[in-house]
């Protein structure tokens, strides 16, 4: 049950409700196996910005790597997980030597609120790691001016985002996508159905701007670019992986 749990979160955050519907158990079970995987800091809890009553659970990537790594290493030496970097797997986007490039880049949208901070630090980051190969962009249901600590801490990574507009979801109804990214629980909540049927990812990750209401919002800022840094890495791997397996069936 707790490996049919990891499967479920490394594919999108996902509310307790939910996960007890997935895995078919009784909510009381799941919630113990979860509480049994947040000890042992594999997965994380944040109560739901849209509803306070619910709680999005969301899986360590980097923690689960590690204790993977670890485990194969303690059982034999030739065992030892070594992943590839992403630098290397970034370009491996555009194909290994002898391999055709695809005929369209990946789509990915990023959807927040205000589109203001989480969904354009989000493009910044995606269009910087993943090359030609990917094609980012971003909206937000109730969208407002760009937050200054986003672009002060884009430009802290080398990105300038200064210039980029807020855009309403709306504008990108009739388009096609291979992923849309949640990043807001509210937003999550109103998203209109996308032409093509895409990969539908929800990553809770709270507001730098509340989180940090009343007082110096740059360290929140800080955090949120390092968290969606972290996921944006494996989320290439996972674009990668989808290319080759698509590749050789």
């Amino acid at each position: 049950m707790r490996w049919q749990l990891l499967g479920e979160l490394a594919r999108s955050d996902r509310q307790v409700r939910e996960l007890t519907a997935l895995v078919g158990q009784r909510q009381s079970l799941t919630s113990y196996h979860l509480g049994q995987l947040r000890a042992a800091g594999l997965v994380t809890m944040r109560r739901s910005s849209a509803d306070g009553r619910d709680t999005y659970c969301s899986l360590n990537l980097a923690a689960y790597r590690e204790r993977l790594a670890e485990s194969g290493a303690a059982l034999h030496a030739g065992l030892r997980l070594v992943p590839t970097e992403l630098p290397q797997l970034a370009e491996g986007l555009g194909g290994p030597p002898g391999r055709p490039p695809a005929q369209s880049a990946v789509r990915v949208l990023f959807l927040c609120t205000g589109n203001s901070s989480r969904s354009q630090m989000a493009e910044a980051i995606l269009g910087r790691l993943g090359g030609s190969r990917i094609e980012a962009a971003s909206a937000g249901s109730h969208p407002k001016d760009l937050h200054p600590n986003a672009v002060r801490v884009m430009r802290e990574r080398g990105m300038d985002i200064s210039g980029a507009r807020s855009k309403h979801l709306s504008e990108f109804a009739e388009q096609r996508f291979d992923y849309v990214i949640s990043l807001c629980d509210r937003v999550r909540e109103v998203c209109p159905d996308f032409p093509g049927a895409p990969a539908m990812v929800h990553w809770s990750i709270p507001d730098p701007a509340a989180e940090a209401a009343g007082q110096d919002s740059h360290p929140a800022f800080v955090r949120t670019a390092e968290e969606l840094n972290t996921r944006i890495q494996f989320l290439l791997y996972a674009i990668e992986y989808s290319q080759t397996s698509s590749e050789r069936s």
